[in-house]
């Protein structure tokens, strides 16, 4: 249970979501600045952040994924975040104009089960998505009694989200130090 001088944060965060932030950004997150700035902004006595992310399967790709999996590991070991991860799926649709193979790696109903599962060791919940299906946790989790931020980026939120915790914090804005290097496109030789 909850001492009450302590304020415990638990942060959710949808690695694919966040993606698309720091694309239209330019530059990565630096988790560990972005770990100091959230313990600091909501006055924290403990932090807690869970990663959640889909990568291809090993040989779906021409490019080697041990960067993929040395990052997930530096999350954990390295900042102490609990990495939840899974292959992406591979559905292949066949039509008359040949075989397409989509790839799907959601995470929505591990962020929630976590969110849920650990409930009664936090005070307040910072969710890093835009996806509107997380406004039924939102409201559980307030309806438990307990505070929830959700942070994205303006093109990748759902009004729904926007409006319907306790505050909605825009990441393209926030003026803090928390990015980290230049993102690389593939096309770059660099």
């Amino acid at each position: 249970m909850i001492e009450n001088n302590q304020k415990i944060i638990y942060v959710f965060i949808d690695a694919s979501n966040l993606w698309q932030a720091q694309k239209v950004k330019g530059k990565m997150f630096d988790f560990e600045k972005l770990k100091f700035f959230l313990k600091k902004k909501f006055n924290a006595s403990d932090i807690q952040i869970f990663y959640y992310t889909a990568y291809p399967k090993e040989g779906t790709r021409e490019k080697s994924q041990d960067s993929k999996h040395k990052f997930y590991t530096y999350l954990k070991k390295g900042l102490g975040f609990t990495v939840r991860k899974k292959e992406l799926k591979r559905i292949i649709e066949r039509s008359d104009l040949g075989d397409l193979i989509q790839e799907k790696g959601n995470m929505d109903v591990e962020m929630t089960i976590d969110a849920i599962n650990f409930c009664k060791k936090y005070d307040t919940a910072i969710l890093f998505t835009g996806d509107s299906d997380f406004l039924a946790l939102v409201n559980y989790l307030r309806n438990g009694g307990k505070k929830v931020f959700t942070f994205s980026s303006k093109n990748n939120i759902s009004q729904e989200l926007r409006t319907g915790g306790d505050g909605y914090f825009d990441v393209l804005n926030i003026e803090a130090d928390i990015w980290g290097r230049e993102l690389k496109h593939k096309d770059d030789k660099s």
